[in-house]
């Protein structure tokens, strides 16, 4: 059924956009399009290859825009470290946006976070900040003009199985403290995945984007277009919604052989995305 639906959304899709061509064709020039969706990579797809790899595979795909797990850049590297793991993803065509998901649970780990992000020149932490820290992760925010964006990681989460349940703790806070919505482990824990997005549309930062087998705590990540969740709701969405920023792909399966997977779910992204714009 899954296959099914996906080959006539494709097909269907073809359609409606050869009727649609000639409509846009006749409207005015200075129509307004919404900002292409970026998108990027959370390094722990490739956990378990070196940086060098992570990087030539990302290039591959076509993507600029990497979050290295610890696994391609460690949380206690020197300063001189940091900067030459973002010379190397520079070098390659790739810039080295952010780090995470990164646990914030002490005021050292805080620090040390932000420190490392910091050296790396990176512009956001994907993390899991404990409510008593909180404070001082939105003191750090300011100091280092270093934006969080706080990871729900679905059933068995204490602190946030859903991502209104990290947005009602920030309410009022710097804005530069927000969201990146795992889009698989918020339909694993039963979230509406659209309704989701609406209501913390103003958090928003960073997506993680993967596909499930199945809508609940059984659930796993399989490649996306083959699970349940609709992915071209999902995307108009995020048009509905002005969403600007990126679309990272966090593939969890094979990871010893992640590259054919993910490549598959890049392309149904970027097919479903041409027909939206």
């Amino acid at each position: 059924m899954v296959m099914q639906n996906r080959r006539q959304f494709l097909l269907s899709s073809t359609v409606l956009g050869a009727l649609a061509g000639s409509a846009l064709r006749g409207r005015a020039a200075n129509a307004v399009h919404p900002a292409p969706l970026t998108l990027g990579v959370a390094s722990y797809t490739f956990r378990k290859f070196t940086r060098a790899q992570a990087l030539a595979f990302t290039r591959r795909l076509g993507i600029h825009q990497i979050c290295f797990k610890s696994f391609h850049l460690p949380l206690d590297s020197s300063p001189k470290e940091c900067a030459a793991a973002a010379a190397e993803a520079k070098a390659a065509g790739i810039t080295l946006w952010g780090g995470g998901v990164i646990t914030l649970k002490t005021p050292g780990q805080v620090r040390q976070a932000f420190q490392y992000a910091r050296a790396a020149g990176m512009r956001c932490i994907v993390g899991v900040p404990y409510p008593e820290v909180m404070d001082l992760v939105e003191q750090h925010i300011k100091t280092f003009d270093i934006a969080v964006a706080i990871h729900n990681h679905g059933p068995g989460d204490h602190l946030y199985p859903l991502p209104t349940d990290a947005y009602r703790r920030i309410q009022g806070r710097d804005p530069r403290l927000g969201l990146c919505v795992d889009i698989g482990h918020t339909v694993r824990a039963g979230g509406d995945l659209r309704e989701q997005l609406r209501h913390c549309r103003d958090r928003l930062l960073d997506l993680h984007v993967k596909d499930v087998n199945e809508a609940g705590p059984r659930g796993h990540a399989v490649e996306v277009g083959r699970g349940v969740i609709d992915i071209p709701a999902f995307l108009r969405t995020l048009r509905e919604i002005g969403y600007q920023h990126l679309l990272s792909f966090e593939y969890e399966p094979h990871p010893d052989d992640p590259l054919p997977g993910l490549a598959e779910s890049v392309g149904y992204v970027r097919g479903v995305l041409a027909t939206l714009a």
